[in-house]
């Protein structure tokens, strides 16, 4: 996903809101997000689409909202061949 415009400081804020670090959504497996020129970069890796779009309707369009974020991201969804976590790598960051 790539959307526009989006600060880290909001993107903080909808992060705090939703509170995925602490109860991590169902279906969730992997979030990485980054900055760069444009504003935000998310990967995610979901047990499923829908699991997805599960957490998009319940938590994460009320606090986008909320937090003043504005437009759609470009987002693609496209199926996993394959995922590979190194063994030095653990928990959350």
């Amino acid at each position: 996903m790539r959307w526009a415009g989006v600060t880290s400081e909001r993107y903080d804020t909808v992060r705090d809101a939703v509170g995925w670090e602490e109860t991590a959504p169902e279906g969730t497996q992997v979030h990485v997000a980054w900055f760069g020129g444009q504003g935000l970069n998310v990967t995610d890796v979901w047990e499923s689409e829908q699991a997805f779009q599960a957490l998009l309707a319940a938590q994460m369009f009320p606090a986008v909202e909320k937090a003043g974020i504005t437009g759609e991201p470009e987002s693609e969804f496209c199926p996993l061949h394959k995922r590979f976590v190194t063994p030095r790598v653990s928990g959350a960051a």
